[in-house]
C-alpha cells in the first residue's frame, strides 16, 4: 500500500509519535473507499451503553447482532469501526484484518446522575483484538472532567508506547454549563482544543450552533458572521492546532437524510476530516444504511 501525499502531510502533523502509533492512523486514514483523501467515516456503536438496547436497535432489529455493524463497516468501504469491549470482542475473530477498530473505553449510561463515565476497556484489551485506536470521552465542564482528563492521560501514554492511536471523544456538559450551552461555538471550539492539548491524534465533537455562551468570550466572536455552519467547522478546526489534528464531527440524534447530507458538505467545506456517524445509520435498514453511506463518501470525495 502506497501513503498517499495527503495522508503523509496528515502524519507528518504527529511529530513526536512513533512509527506504530502512524501505521495505525494511517491504517484508519487508509482504509476504504476514502482510503487516502485524508477523509473519514467512522461507524460508532456505543449506544448500546449510552442510551439502552432497545432504544438503539428495536427500530431495526438486525442490529443488536455486532456482526451486523462490522458487516455495514466494511460492506460501505467506511474508515473504521468503534464500539465497546463486548461489541468488538464478539466478532474480533471473523472479522480480524478486515476494517481497522477503535475500542472505546469508557462508557456510561441513561440512569446516572452525574457526568461521568466507567472505565471499561484497556489498552491490553486493545492490544489482544487488534485494534488501531482507543477512545475515550469526556466531558469537559463536569465537576468529574479532572478526574477523566487524568484518567485518559494515562491511558493514552500507555497506548502511544505500544504503538496505537487515540480518539477523544470531547462533549461539554455538567458543572456550571446549563444545557443551552453545550453545543454553543465558542464551548465547541474550547473543548476541542481541550483534547488537542490532551494529546489525541483523532478529535469527536459535535457540531456547533451560532450562539456564543461565554461571557468572557463574547468580544472574540464579535464582528464576524457565525451562520454558517461551514464556517463553524472551520474556526473549530482552527482551534485544533490550526488543523494540525485530525477532526471529526458526530452525527448526533436520529435525523432527515437531508440534514445528514447538508452537515457532510459543511464538515468537507469546513475542512474538518469527516464524520462519525452511528444512529442516523445503524437506525436505518441495512439497504438505505449502505445508500447513505455510498452518498456520505461521494459527498466527502467532492462528487456532489
Amino acid at each position: 500500500m502506497s501513503i498517499t501525499p495527503a495522508v503523509k502531510a496528515i502524519l507528518a502533523n504527529y511529530e513526536s509519535d512513533n512509527p506504530g502509533v502512524k501505521a495505525n492512523l494511517a491504517r484508519i486514514l487508509m482504509q476504504g473507499r476514502l482510503g487516502g483523501t485524508g477523509k473519514l467515516i467512522i461507524l460508532p456503536v456505543d449506544q448500546g451503553f449510552e442510551h439502552g438496547p432497545a432504544r438503539s436497535f428495536a427500530v431495526n432489529p438486525p442490529a443488536y447482532d455486532p456482526h451486523y455493524h462490522f458487516q455495514i463497516a466494511i460492506d460501505a468501504g467506511l474508515s473504521a469501526y468503534a464500539a465497546p469491549l463486548g461489541m468488538i470482542e464478539a466478532g474480533a475473530g471473523t472479522f480480524a484484518g478486515q476494517i481497522p477498530t477503535i475500542l472505546k473505553c469508557n462508557s456510561s449510561n441513561s440512569w446516572a446522575t452525574g457526568a461521568n463515565q466507567a472505565i471499561t476497556g484497556g489498552v491490553d484489551d486493545a492490544l489482544r483484538l487488534g485494534c488501531s485506536a482507543i477512545g475515550f470521552t469526556i466531558y469537559p465542564g463536569s465537576d468529574d472532567c479532572f478526574d477523566m482528563m487524568e484518567e485518559i492521560k494515562e491511558l493514552s501514554a500507555q497506548a502511544k508506547s505500544v504503538g496505537i492511536a487515540t480518539v477523544l471523544w470531547s462533549y461539554p456538559r455538567g458543572g456550571a454549563l446549563p444545557k443551552s450551552g453545550e453545543l454553543a461555538l465558542d464551548v465547541g471550539a474550547y473543548a476541542a482544543h481541550m483534547a488537542a492539548l490532551l494529546g489525541a491524534h483523532i478529535i469527536k465533537v459535535k457540531l456547533p450552533s451560532d450562539h456564543i455562551e461565554q461571557k468572557d468570550a463574547q468580544k472574540a466572536y464579535e464582528g464576524t458572521d457565525w451562520s454558517n455552519q461551514s464556517d463553524r467547522v472551520a474556526h473549530v478546526v482552527k482551534s485544533c492546532f490550526n488543523g494540525r489534528r485530525i477532526v471529526v464531527f458526530s452525527g448526533g440524534a436520529a435525523k432527515g437524510e437531508d440534514a445528514v447530507f447538508q452537515d457532510a458538505r459543511d464538515i468537507r467545506d469546513g475542512g474538518g476530516n469527516g464524520s462519525i456517524i452511528g444512529r442516523n445509520t445503524f437506525q436505518r435498514s441495512r439497504e438505505d444504511a449502505l445508500a447513505m453511506l455510498d452518498r456520505l463518501v461521494r459527498i466527502y470525495k467532492g462528487e456532489e
